[in-house]
């Protein structure tokens, strides 16, 4: 845990930020038409403007995180749900209308607006409760994301009376398909990104040398062992 803080204290003035999705399920926004990109200008460092700025593309489709998306849920979820507005990382206020669901009650397709009024600013006459991070489902960059737990299922295992293979987290890896932002295409193969809410990251270069686009993680926002790992 320690090491982990250490790391985040110095990766969290020096990595410049990015959108990627791991979990990944479709945004139709219906008020936007499918020809239309509306290119978005954001800070690559919310705390550090000489590192730059950045071009996103807003378009009618896009990806959001599975888990920021609920049919219902109380006041504490600040996230998208049915009939309730959100705001898009360094974007616009959108609101969910209807959803297509699978045949296993899985949900395919969230449709909903986005507010034309709302880039920079707060509408006045309601309150937004949540950000969420997003990614462009037509101009996007692919990619595999690896995630780590602890090896061990206990901080201390040379401390249990038990075969160490006994202990070993079977979570210590998690493998993700999803997409990040049309934007790292570009960047150095060494540099370290936050990708926002959910880590930080770096580039596999062996795995790109095999044909396709992986990043592995550094550490996360928080630490492992608060998360019940």
């Amino acid at each position: 845990a320690l090491l982990e803080s250490c790391v985040r204290e110095a990766l969290e003035p020096t990595a410049p930020r990015a959108m990627a999705v791991l979990d990944p399920v479709k945004v139709v926004i219906t008020n936007l038409p499918e020809s239309e990109t509306i290119w978005l200008t954001v800070q690559n460092h919310p705390k550090d403007p000489d590192m730059g700025q950045r071009s996103v593309p807003f378009t009618r489709e896009i990806f959001i995180d599975r888990a920021d998306f609920q049919m219902e849920a109380n006041r504490k979820y600040k996230r998208l749900v049915l009939q309730d507005e959100v705001r898009l990382r360094g974007g616009y206020v959108i609101k969910a209308e209807s959803v297509v669901m699978g045949d296993q009650d899985d949900i395919l397709e969230i449709h909903g607006v986005y507010d034309p009024e709302t880039l920079g600013v707060n509408p006045p006459d309601r309150k937004i409760r949540g950000v969420i991070h997003w990614v462009s489902a037509s101009e996007n960059m692919p990619a595999v994301f690896h995630r780590f737990e602890p090896l061990f299922s206990v901080p201390f295992p040379d401390a249990v009376d038990e075969d160490y293979r006994d202990l070993i987290n079977p979570n210590s890896r998690s493998v993700f398909q999803g997409f990040a932002e049309v934007s790292l295409k570009n960047q150095p193969q060494d540099t370290r990104f936050q990708f926002e809410r959910e880590g930080y990251f770096i580039l596999d270069e062996a795995a790109e040398d095999e044909g396709s686009v992986c990043y592995n993680e550094i550490v996360g926002l928080r630490d492992s062992w608060s998360k019940g790992g």
